[in-house]
């Protein structure tokens, strides 16, 4: 399945081979990859080609990633779902450059309203480790709300870290479009 979405600022496209460079470019940057829980540091070209591998034509609708192209740019980061043990769970990630922009917002904003219809999923679940001001304040912003506290294993610091549990249910998310 191709699937592309347009936001006001810029596309939200299917990974593709080619996108193996800039991924690993900005994931290889520990600002960007220690706050991810499934992200190894160093992180290489290599990394990032396999796990474009594991991106097929036909995925499950709960599997759909996106790449955040810009305009001028290219890949700027990352916006995908994947089957958690209690259901959707919506991770992301955006090359420092592009911080402060508003771009994952966006971004983000963009998936759930496709992801909701496409699904009809009741929740989404997500989360951050307790450093990551910046991602829970648009998580906050789009109207998640905390559900608890865990320890979650987080890749490129090789340690678990305190993760604070987050979900929006499809009700909240439909009062709180503008």
């Amino acid at each position: 399945m191709s699937l592309t979405l347009q936001t006001a600022r810029f596309t939200l496209r299917q990974p593709v081979p080619e996108d193996a460079e800039l991924i690993a470019r900005y994931l290889n940057d520990f600002a960007v990859s220690g706050n991810l829980a499934r992200v190894p540091y160093p992180y290489r070209v290599s990394d990032a080609k396999a796990w474009l591998r594991t991106r097929r034509p036909v995925m499950p609708l709960e599997d759909t990633n996106f790449s955040i192209d810009l305009p001028g740019f290219g890949l700027a980061g990352h916006v995908g779902f994947h089957l958690g043990p209690k259901g959707p769970i919506i991770g992301y990630w955006l090359g420092r450059p592009f911080w402060g922009q508003g771009i994952m917002t966006e971004a983000v904003r963009a998936s759930l309203d496709w992801f909701f219809p496409a699904t009809n999923a009741p929740v989404v679940y997500s989360g951050v480790f307790h450093f990551n001001a910046a991602s829970l304040a648009i998580q906050r912003k789009l109207g998640f709300t905390e559900i608890g506290r865990s320890r979650l294993l987080c890749l490129a610091r090789k340690a678990e870290v305190e993760h604070i549990d987050t979900q929006l249910t499809q009700g909240v998310w439909k009062a709180h479009k503008p």
